[in-house]
């Protein structure tokens, strides 16, 4: 259950509602992704753990993933903007700017210095290993 007021939902219905004239939406309509608008799929083997996580539109270099134990951040930096090109007279220019974030935490520590991560077309790709468990360990009494 997501709690959090999203961005362009109760507050523009409001307004949208109480002067309708006045109400204008931005020129090419895309809104800034909410944190639960990264869908995941969370699979797992019994060697690792496989994320898919949809995040069309975000470049590559804008993408940030942190692995603390069992626990995964994916977050990026989102930016829209409208280009102008030599010649054009701007009428109206809207640039949105934001940062978006997933977390979860797996049942198993993560193998960090195997963990992979791939992105294309708008999907970004995890494969985690699980940590080897350290099993018991008995100590010889001198």
């Amino acid at each position: 259950m997501n709690s959090l007021i999203q961005r362009g939902s109760l507050f523009d219905e409001f307004f949208k509602d109480l002067a309708p004239g006045f109400y204008v939406r931005p020129l090419h309509g895309d809104p800034l992704p909410s944190p639960g608008q990264i869908r995941l799929d969370v699979k797992e083997s019994a060697r690792d753990y496989t994320v898919t996580a949809e995040m069309p539109g975000v470049p590559r270099e804008d993408i940030h993933v942190t692995i603390d134990g069992g626990g995964v951040t994916i977050s990026a930096e989102v930016k829209q903007q409208d280009a102008k090109t030599e010649g054009e007279k701007v009428l109206r220019s809207e640039r949105y700017y934001g940062h978006i974030a997933r977390s979860f935490s797996l049942p198993v520590d993560i193998d960090k210095a195997n963990a992979k991560a791939k992105y294309d077309h708008g999907v970004l790709s995890l494969t985690l290993p699980k940590q080897a468990a350290a099993g018991a360990h008995r100590l010889n009494i001198e």
